[in-house]
């Protein structure tokens, strides 16, 4: 039985890809919400009924929200029956966790408590964050306990995104949820929480199995990503194309070769499975090697590039996409732009041209490089040498063949086979 505590007023700490959804869907099913977020930019969007970045459906749910009252940010920590952090968990050293973020978000709550409130993690973190969480809170506020059922107790709990970006509207919503609270009484009130607008089931575990099952599910995917990258380049060498070498091996009963690209990209994939091996190194030997090879692709995308670009005079290099996957904005651990970055570095007398038909601006890294151009698909096509594919966009896929026909053509993605 859950303890007998409001759930009404909910503050989101950070209004990033995650955060911002997860308030807007809660606010959306009737919660009074206030988002926190350090950049007053995004504060100043929200409360105008706009988003500070490209989700379909996300801005007609937080314009409604907006205008109904149910939905406003700032840049300051309020009072709430609920805190959701949501907040970046970057790497530091040796691919460690760096639990800054959530430690300041715990410090800017601690001050606000008095009793009863529900404080959930939601930022994919290693086994423990959770724990730690609680600890700064608790040692800010040493009035009160995770014990459950008292006039001072807190309730701790985590509860992983696991959506697609592109898809989060609906993913929030519609996929199962895995809840793991400090204690049972925790993961009891996030759970009558996140019913009032998750349609998918809701499982109950702790808080270490919770932060651990997410990080399982993103590692999972990144081995089978490494399988897939480590076959095409065995296939490159051997003269063989793997994309269809992975079709007829598909037509196994057994077997469901993942796609190759360019790399892994994200801030889930390409990041958590280092959380596992930095939790445990004696005996994430597996999860280690994909890791490394998925992080080991771009480079190889980058030397076939140049050996094409070495026998041209001054060549011009069309880099198709640089978000981490098709059809979003994100590029956030994008290895797409990662191997631009590095072309406009290492092409000594070439030209990259860029094409990123969801971005209206090149990102901060190409700032200081004058050989590369933010140019659109038929520009950039018409004039390269080289035309790179490194991300499926909708709009590549209508490319006229016969404009690639004096073109060389690297295709990542197998795109135009």
């Amino acid at each position: 039985m859950s303890p007998n505590v409001p759930l009404d007023t909910v503050a989101v700490i950070g209004l990033g890809y995650i955060g911002l959804p997860t308030a807007a869907v809660l606010a959306q099913a009737g919660r009074t919400v206030i988002g926190v977020d350090i950049k007053q930019s995004t504060v100043e969007a929200i409360n105008a009924g706009t988003v500070p970045f490209v989700e379909e459906g996300l801005e007609t749910v937080v314009a409604g929200a907006v205008a109904q009252g149910k939905l406003s940010a700032q840049t300051e920590t309020p009072e709430a029956d609920v805190y959701i952090v949501s907040v970046p968990t970057p790497f530091k050293g040796d691919h460690d966790a760096d639990l800054s973020y959530i430690e300041a978000a715990a410090k800017g709550i601690a001050p606000k408590l008095t009793g009863g409130e529900l404080v959930v993690l939601e930022s994919t973190a290693p086994p423990g964050a959770t724990e730690r969480m609680a600890d700064v809170i608790l040692e800010a506020r040493p009035e009160f306990t995770k014990e459950a059922n008292l006039p001072n107790s807190l309730y701790f709990s985590h509860a992983p995104e696991r959506v697609l970006p592109g898809r989060i509207m609906i993913e929030m919503v519609d996929n199962d949820r895995i809840i793991g609270g400090l204690t049972p009484e925790a993961s009891q009130l996030n759970r009558d929480l996140y019913a009032s607008f998750c349609k998918g089931e809701l499982l109950l575990t702790n808080a270490r199995t919770a932060e651990m099952a997410k990080l399982t599910e993103n590692a999972f995917r990144d081995v089978n990503i490494a399988f897939a990258n480590e076959l095409s380049l065995i296939a490159d060498r051997q003269g063989i194309d793997v994309w269809e070498l992975i079709e007829l091996a598909n037509h196994h009963p057994r077997v469901n070769i993942l796609q190759p690209g360019p790399g892994v990209g994200g801030h889930c994939i390409a990041v958590d499975p280092w959380f596992i091996v930095s939790a445990d190194r004696e005996q994430s030997h597996l999860i280690r090697t994909a890791r490394e090879v998925n992080d080991a692709k771009p480079e190889a995308v980058l030397q076939k590039v140049l050996a094409k670009a070495d026998k041209l005079k001054n060549p011009v290099v069309a880099a198709l996409g640089i978000a981490f996957k098709a059809d979003i904005d994100d590029l956030r651990e994008s290895p797409s732009k990662d191997i631009a970055v590095a072309l406009s570095d290492r092409l000594e007398h070439g030209t990259v041209l860029v094409t990123e038909p969801n971005i209206d601006a090149l990102p901060g890294e190409f700032a200081d490089k004058d050989n590369v151009e933010l140019t659109d698909l038929e520009d950039a096509i018409q004039r390269a040498d080289i035309v790179l594919l490194l991300v499926d966009h909708a709009p590549f896929k209508d490319v006229d063949r016969e404009a690639l026909r004096e073109k060389v053509v690297i295709d990542t993605k197998g795109l135009w086979r």
